[in-house]
């Protein structure tokens, strides 16, 4: 009788099943690569629908996503543009690319990204032309990774309505706080400028009652706490969307 347990058989066996588990990954991976992509742009909604305190029961992500207006900004001016198209706009692309993205110095770069993008992404709520409320996307290095998310402003352009990020690196129970409805429900109704100038800070422990500028630092990530902090600093300042506020509140942008 043929022994069936020769190594030549065992290797052909391994390799015709590796064969066929590859074609099966493969083809999964191509068929569900669509609706990854589909997940990840509704997401990418919810997350700013949240920041802005929109989401509503009943309601699907697209249905409440249909109020947003989204618009390209210049950020070296402060106004709107129509040189690049939303729907096609990768902006995490352009703030790698040199072409399309400005080098900042030690000084300036408080939220430790390194390049800016030239133009933003930023989301409108509007009621009968009238902005309500404004969702710009920020980001900034905490202690470990670059935290991605938004803050949205109401229709003064100074009073938080929420604040949340969709991506980050931070330590679970610790960084990884700033994903905590407790500890974001402090930003609501924090005021980000004073007299013109940024005034919002995170502080260490509990922030004082009543202070409008000041918001509770999370227990045990100091350092995350300081870099949520920078990046929002930076990008409320004038190297990130402040010129752009201002054009706002003048009717000028």
């Amino acid at each position: 009788m043929a022994n069936n347990d020769t190594i030549k058989k065992t290797i052909i066996v391994a390799l015709s099943l590796c064969i066929v588990c590859s074609v099966v990954v493969s083809t999964a991976a191509v068929l569900l690569k669509p609706m990854q992509i589909e997940n990840k742009e509704l997401d990418f909604k919810r997350n700013i629908l949240m920041a802005a305190g929109l989401m509503e029961d009943g309601k699907t992500v697209d249905e409440l996503f249909a109020q947003i207006n989204t618009r390209m900004v210049d950020l070296n001016t402060g106004k709107f543009t129509d040189a690049v198209k939303a729907e096609s706009y990768d902006q995490r692309k352009a703030s790698k690319d040199p072409k399309r993205s400005t080098e900042l110095s030690a000084q300036e770069d408080v939220a430790k990204i390194g390049r800016r993008e030239d133009i933003a992404k930023v989301y409108l709520l509007k009621k009968d032309g009238v902005i309500e409320k404004v969702i710009l996307p920020i980001k900034g290095y905490g202690l470990w990774s670059t935290l991605y998310g938004f803050i949205a402003l109401e229709s003064d352009f100074n009073t938080v309505v929420g604040l949340g990020f969709y991506e980050h690196g931070e330590t679970p129970g610790l960084g990884g706080e700033v994903d905590n409805p407790k500890w974001k429900a402090y930003w609501v109704g924090k005021e980000v400028y004073a007299n013109g100038d940024v005034a919002i800070d995170v502080v260490k422990g509990s922030a004082p009652a009543g202070d409008k500028h000041k918001v509770d630092g999370l227990s045990g990530a100091t350092l995350t706490s300081v870099g949520v902090e920078n990046l929002v600093k930076f990008w409320m300042g004038e190297n990130g969307y402040a010129n752009f506020l201002d054009n706002l509140k003048n009717g000028e942008a």
